[in-house]
């Protein structure tokens, strides 16, 4: 009985308890924590209006919105709405604070490190918005335990479910500020990001709130039924938003489908209680018609999502749902925030009931006309129509948010916290037991009689019904790909056949009139594949060969850029340009090819330290070249990876593609007649093929471009001896070769004399940077690497010499990678007695001549020959100086016995 006694009578110190210090009033907190959020709100306004001025506009406008407003808001009102419902102490307001500084601290790195860069500092912030909302969770399961159990419990597992959701949204998103996949990973990625945080961080927490707050802001009784509806709702809910997540990641349609039949189901058990408050108490105010409203717009946006997901492959949701973000992000979460602070904001305001009375008329200041504008605005901008039209569905939007704002920061200035303040918490708390208190109901429902309450809810219903109806024609243009207007003409509309093929877009360049309506037919005609975005924001799913999409335009007005958003591709010329007639396509500005955008020489190569040490674990690849196997029949799998990370040069670790997670690839080797079959398998993250020189076959099957997950038999008989290259097929060949994909076939000649050692070096050039990013494949384009290596690594060994001893016959087997430049093969202070170059021999041991060089162009191969004469140490260079220097440089370490 002494904790139960204890918890009754927390209010009352004991006698000889020293007096107290004074609290902060609860509202001066709730007071300086809420103006965050309208500070994020007006930043949002400012965001929209500024358009294509900032970098990433569309995205900032959703983040700043989500991430900044919305997130705030419910890190704030969360906690609140559980310590009312559980009547526990209040936790201190310094961890309070502390969360709240980290979630918007973290936002702002989000924010900036994916608009301006670099990506770690997104990363970072991504993983700081994780960290603290599961510290949020831990503090609302702490409360819950030292709570004494009543109604309301059963709501705070909602908000617990909606922080693990936003923490596997933030590593999510950590992901993909990252780029650590490309491609159908990365587009995967992207769609689970979005469900998980939409339906999960706020369409959760959302659903968990609106079971108290509905019938307060109806000021009804909450409904008998609502406890089981919420333990029942959160059952389904909750697990089936995992599932779907899951299945989105894996590109499990159906399982992703399931998952979100689960959660549709859960959230129709939660309208069933609210439902029933309806019955009993018709919407009267502006907060309580905005929720409404809300929770139609919601129960739309779920129906879009399942019938998108049924139809699409999960690498193409989220660019299927992106045409419906306006009816999400302002139909649902903007009217749950801007309803829920109008109902809120006058209790934590303060100054008593004359106060609260003065706050509330205020901010419901027109609110019927607020509402029908924002309403209308939503469809405007979630259909195709004309561009006119968008602009009107920004002007209602963000006129309707613009009056809230001022109206609120009005009522911010006008505040001072008092003692005697109807709280959030009472009135909550109070109006869903039935016991409303009556400042909060004369404010509500004093202003007006229920019938004229009933005829200024009119334009709001209006705007709703309309919108609703615009919205689902949104749905069906969406989801069904109608390919809009057809007729050839250059008045009005015109439809043009775009085709995808070898690293291009044709037509790179389209004129239409202004004021033309596009209708883009995209066809992928290549072996790979790929896609289409436009600057102006409609994108074609990832198409495979054969695949085509439809892309309907605004009006054109100004010129418009497109680009296949594969990994390099863009960099590498796959793009488009739609200019209206009499603007001149060479003459307006195209974006920056420099990093992030910021205009610099992409060209400009990193000068390398190669006089530092290798880092503490480094190992070399191995040189020493083994015999070739018994057997005339070779089996080998080879594996694509674009995932490792190694060091390229002394202290300089670079992401690069790779087979078998080494560079250069394994060695083949085997006699003249063998039969190599190789098993190869695409582990990495976007489409890649193989070529194996050394046999003659047609290219058509075994060199074709599989992608991730695949795997094909490539079979070749070795007909000719050589130094052969292999490499990956995909194009561009250029970015694939240059950022580790190749190897070397050693095919003997007939009778090749036994050597004391054999060494392979195969010779690459060496692109820091992104791979496939643009200032990466800009020096590839130039042929300005950042330097040469030998078996992966610039000077690799100068650190790890080779080694031979005086008088033994050494034979040096070299391939030039390139992809762009060969090798002039050289050992200072050792001539070659032996030169075998592309199948034959150019000098032997008993010839009377010796040779300098072995020199090979890209894709050659080789053998030079040579013995030692002394102990010493001998360099091994590429004798084209230049080269030499930047890395394509080692050394043999020649000692006696």
């Amino acid at each position: 009985m002494g904790p139960v006694d204890i918890r009754i009578e927390r209010g009352k110190p004991p006698l000889d308890a020293p007096p107290a210090p004074p609290r902060r009033p609860r509202a001066s907190w709730h007071l300086r924590a809420n103006a965050i959020v309208v500070g994020w709100l007006a930043l949002t306004v400012v965001v929209a209006l500024a358009g294509d001025v900032l970098p990433a506009p569309r995205w900032l406008l959703i983040h700043v919105f989500l991430l900044g407003a919305v997130s705030t808001a419910i890190l704030i009102w969360s906690e609140h709405f559980t310590v009312a419902l559980l009547r526990v102490r209040t936790p201190p307001q310094r961890g309070s604070l502390a969360r709240l500084g980290v979630l918007n601290a973290a936002t702002v790195a989000v924010l900036a490190g994916v608009s301006a860069g670099p990506w770690q500092v997104a990363a970072a912030g991504a993983a700081l918005v994780a960290g603290v909302v599961l510290w949020h969770a831990a503090v609302l399961v702490r409360l819950v335990r030292q709570a004494l159990p009543g109604r309301f419990g059963h709501v705070i597992g909602w908000y617990v479910s909606a922080a693990g959701a936003l923490a596997a949204g933030g590593v999510l998103g950590g992901l993909l500020a990252a780029h650590v996949w490309h491609g159908a990973v990365h587009e995967r990625l992207h769609a689970a990001h979005a469900e998980v945080n939409v339906f999960g961080w706020v369409g959760l927490t959302v659903l968990g709130t609106l079971f108290t707050l509905w019938p307060t802001v109806l000021r009804t009784r909450m409904s008998d039924a609502t406890r089981r509806a919420s333990r029942v709702g959160l059952r389904l809910a909750a697990p089936g938003l995992a599932v779907a997540v899951a299945g989105l990641l894996a590109d499990w349609r159906w399982v992703a489908l399931a998952g979100l039949a689960a959660y549709a189901a859960g959230g129709l058990a939660v309208l069933a209680p609210l439902a029933d408050a309806l019955r009993r108490k018709r919407p009267h105010t502006g907060a309580s018609w905005m929720l409404g409203a809300a929770i139609v717009w919601f129960e739309v946006a779920l129906i879009a999502d399942l019938v998108v997901v049924a139809t699409r492959p999960a690498a193409e949701v989220a660019a299927a749902l992106e045409p419906l973000l306006p009816l999400v992000l302002v139909g649902f979460v903007a009217q749950v925030l801007l309803g829920s602070l109008l109902h809120l904001l006058p209790a934590v305001l303060g100054g008593g009931p004359a106060r609260f009375k003065r706050n509330a008329a205020l901010l419901e200041r027109r609110w019927p006309v607020r509402l029908a504008a924002l309403n209308l605005g939503v469809p405007l901008l979630a259909l195709p129509v004309p561009r006119p039209m968008t602009l009107l569905g920004w002007a209602l939007v963000l006129g309707s948010g613009l009056a809230f704002v001022a109206l609120a920061v009005t009522a911010l200035t006008r505040a001072r916290p008092a003692g005697a303040v109807p709280t959030a918490a009472t009135t909550m708390k109070g109006d869903a037991d039935g016991s409303a208190n009556g400042s909060a109901d004369g404010s509500a429902d004093g202003s007006a009689d229920g019938r004229t309450s009933w005829r200024r809810s009119l334009p709001a219903v209006a705007g709703v019904a309309v919108g609703c109806l615009l919205t689902a024609a949104a749905v069906v243009v969406a989801t069904t790909g109608d390919p809009g207007p057809s007729a050839v003409t250059a008045t009005g509309s015109r439809t043009i056949e775009v085709t995808l093929s070898g690293m291009s877009i044709r037509p790179s360049v389209i004129e239409a009139p202004v004021g033309t309506v596009l209708t883009l037919r995209v066809t992928n005609t290549d072996a790979q594949r790929h896609d289409l975005r436009l600057a102006t924001g409609e994108r074609t799913p990832m198409l495979a060969s054969g695949q085509s999409a439809t892309l309907n335009l605004r009006p054109l007005g100004e010129p418009v850029d497109g680009w296949c958003t594969v990994a390099g591709h863009r960099a590498a010329g796959m793009t488009m340009r739609i200019v209206p007639t009499g603007i001149a396509a060479a003459s307006q500005p195209r974006p920056s090819s420099g990093h992030n955008g910021h205009g610099t020489n992409a060209a400009e190569s990193t000068r390398l330290d190669l006089a530092a040490p290798m880092s503490p674990g480094w190992k070399p690849y191995e040189a020493t070249l083994k015999p070739a196997p018994g057997g005339t029949e070779h089996h080998i799998e080879i594996r694509a990876d674009d995932t490792v990370v190694q060091e390229v040069a002394p202290g300089t670790r670079q992401r690069v593609w790779t087979f078998n997670g080494t560079l250069p690839g394994p060695v083949l080797r085997g006699k003249v007649g063998d039969v190599f079959v190789v098993t190869f398998v695409n582990a990495g993250t976007m489409g890649h093929g193989i070529d194996f020189h050394a046999g003659a076959t047609a290219p058509d099957g075994p060199m074709r471009t599989i992608q991730p997950g695949e795997r094909l038999t490539y079979r070749f008989r070795a007909e000719s001896a050589g130094a052969w290259l292999y490499h990956c097929s995909t194009m561009p060949m250029t970015q694939h070769i240059a950022n580790g994909m190749y190897g070397a076939v050693i095919i003997d000649p007939p009778k090749l004399p036994k050597a004391d050692r054999e060494y392979l070096l195969v010779q690459g050039e060496l692109y820091l940077g992104e791979p496939g990013g643009d200032a990466q494949v800009a020096k590839i384009r130039e042929g300005e690497p950042d330097g040469w290596m030998f078996n992966g690594t610039a000077a690799g060994y100068d650190h790890a010499p080779l080694r031979a001893e005086p008088g033994e016959r050494v034979r040096i087997w070299a391939v030039a990678a390139g992809p762009s430049s060969g090798t002039a093969l050289h050992v200072v202070g050792a001539p070659f007695d032996t030169v075998y170059k592309e199948g034959a021999y150019l000098l032997r041991a008993d010839d009377p001549g010796g040779a300098q060089v072995l020199d090979l162009a890209p894709a050659q191969g080789g053998f030079a020959e040579l013995v030692f004469p002394e102990a010493g140490t001998y360099p091994v260079v590429d004798h084209t100086m230049r080269r030499a220097e930047a890395g394509a440089h080692g050394q043999f370490q020649v000692s006696a016995p």
